[in-house]
């Protein structure tokens, strides 16, 4: 599954609808953004159970403030509709699956 784009009207309804959802906050101007990117949509794929989320913080700035983001990239790991963890700046494929399958 590709990864799909989180809104500020869609991210309560995509957390509400996914057992487990990782939202990226991210913006096009971010380097170590763009470099993990590959690697997410590589993870949503290979991972059928995670869904992976965009969310834009230019374009979409109220849900990023609403969690007090404020550096990017920054993942929240939501299981169950429940915020599970946090995850600050980026890492390798390793490091974000090892976080994933340690807070499922």
């Amino acid at each position: 599954m590709a990864t799909v784009k989180s809104t500020d009207e869609t991210f309560e309804s995509l957390v509400k609808e996914n057992k487990i959802l990782l939202t990226d906050f991210w913006a096009p101007w971010c380097g170590p953004c763009t470099q993990i990117a590959p690697t997410l949509e590589e993870i949503s794929n290979e991972m059928k159970d995670v869904v992976v989320a965009k969310h834009n913080i230019d374009d979409e700035p109220n849900t990023p403030t609403k969690f007090g983001v404020r550096g990017i990239p920054t993942m929240l790991l939501f299981k169950d509709g429940q915020l599970a963890s946090q995850k600050i700046g980026a890492t390798t494929k390793s490091n974000i699956v090892s976080w994933i399958k340690e807070n499922i």
